[in-house]
């Protein structure tokens, strides 16, 4: 029998932490982390509520997780690493690097965002929280997941949209709700993004229906020191869509900070 656990960590030398998005678990990044791991030391968590972390959640806040982060990356013994987060792992990361930036060598916001929910979002959190309490997580998931890849993309990918549905599919109804209101509930941190000393990565799905693209010019100009990488036929899965041209970047990313 496979151990349960809330982490993977692979390869050696300077750290890499992945953190996934809503729904989803560490496993979306097994695949992409592979080749890095031989020049880097690659980490991914489960956050709480998801994956293999779904005992005695209390804090599903992007505060509460990025606490949790900081909790683990102790526990492995990372004195100080580059956060890679997606969608709403990017939140964490915001988070994160708010609480604890002198833990960071360099964040990468992976169709992420340091802005809050319009209006329009919280509305559509809502009405989402409604559906999931009335119908459950498996109808949910049926509307969910496909729409995150760029149309022209799905033929090719739908072991990949398996993949996500399964995960999805297995979270708690209690963590869907919960990440649904702290994703409606977070702050804006574009100040935050405006302060940051180390390196930001942005990557961005120019068919992004989560993060669009003037949401993502409005915010990757403000760090003292980015790299911004637009992807054309993506939407919000790079990793899956574009996975040589995500990595590569990424690598690229890592390998200016650390040499």
């Amino acid at each position: 029998m496979t151990q349960r656990t809330t982490y993977t960590s692979a390869g050696s030398g300077d750290t890499i932490v992945f953190l996934h998005g809503f729904c989803e678990s560490k496993e979306v990044w097994t695949e992409f982390a592979k080749p890095l791991q031989q020049k880097f030391q690659t980490v991914a968590l489960d956050l709480p509520g998801f994956g293999e972390n779904t005992s005695g959640i209390a804090d599903y806040s992007m505060e509460g997780m990025a606490d949790y982060v900081m909790e683990k990356l102790g526990e492995l013994g990372i004195k100080k690493c580059i956060l890679v987060g997606h969608s709403m792992g990017g939140y964490v990361g915001m988070a994160f690097a708010e609480k604890y930036a002198s833990m960071l060598n360099g964040l990468c916001l992976f169709h992420s965002s340091a802005l809050p929910d319009t209006d329009e979002k919280k509305d559509n959190r809502n009405k989402t929280i409604e559906f999931v309490e009335k119908h459950g997580v498996e109808k949910f998931m049926q509307s969910f997941i496909e729409p995150l890849f760029y149309s022209e993309n799905r033929d090719r990918l739908q072991k990949e949209i398996a993949l996500m549905q399964e995960i999805g599919t297995n979270t708690p109804k209690e963590s869907v709700i919960g990440g649904l209101a702290a994703m409606r509930d977070r702050k804006d941190r574009t100040d935050v993004l405006a302060a940051v000393k180390f390196p930001v990565l942005f990557i961005f799905g120019k068919e992004d229906g989560a993060v669009p693209l003037d949401k993502a010019l409005e915010q990757c100009h403000l760090p003292d020191n980015s790299m911004v990488y637009f992807l054309g036929q993506t939407g919000h899965m790079g990793m899956f869509e574009r996975t040589y041209e995500t990595r590569k970047t990424l690598e690229k990313f890592a390998e200016t900070i650390y040499g």
